[in-house]
């Protein structure tokens, strides 16, 4: 069965760090982009951060710009966003999820292009 699992949610103070995982467990999509999005409580879901299947081509939104990064081992089958400098305004639940279309291998910032999510992990920031 295609899945994306996310892991490394949790609660934390203003201006720590975390580092989030998506591991695609049956290497179901080997050659797809990846991206992360986010919702918060009574919030539309938001791009956040996407990269090609060879990590050349890398989106972020503005307002993560210089404080997160998106990374991937494609030997482990693993994408990472490592998020420093953290602020109250990101909390929220992280999706990853898996580019589809004809360009699979190259992220977007739409939602509607990502064809597989994963379940979402809790990432709260207190002030």
């Amino acid at each position: 069965q295609a899945q994306v699992v996310e892991s490394g949610g949790g609660a934390v103070q203003a201006g720590d760090s975390l580092t989030l995982s998506c591991e695609d467990f049956g290497r179901t999509f080997i050659g797809f982009a990846m991206g992360w999005f986010r919702q918060a409580p009574g919030k539309e879901r938001e791009f956040v951060a996407g990269i090609s299947w060879t990590g050349h081509l890398i989106y972020y939104a503005d307002s993560v710009q210089g404080r997160f990064t998106i990374s991937r081992d494609n030997a482990k089958n693993t994408v990472y966003l490592q998020m420093n400098s953290l602020k109250p305004e990101d909390t929220a639940v992280y999706y990853c999820a898996v580019k589809g279309g004809n360009y699979y291998y190259n992220p977007s910032m739409a939602h509607e292009d990502y064809d597989y999510w994963g379940q979402g992990t809790q990432v709260t920031v207190s002030s």
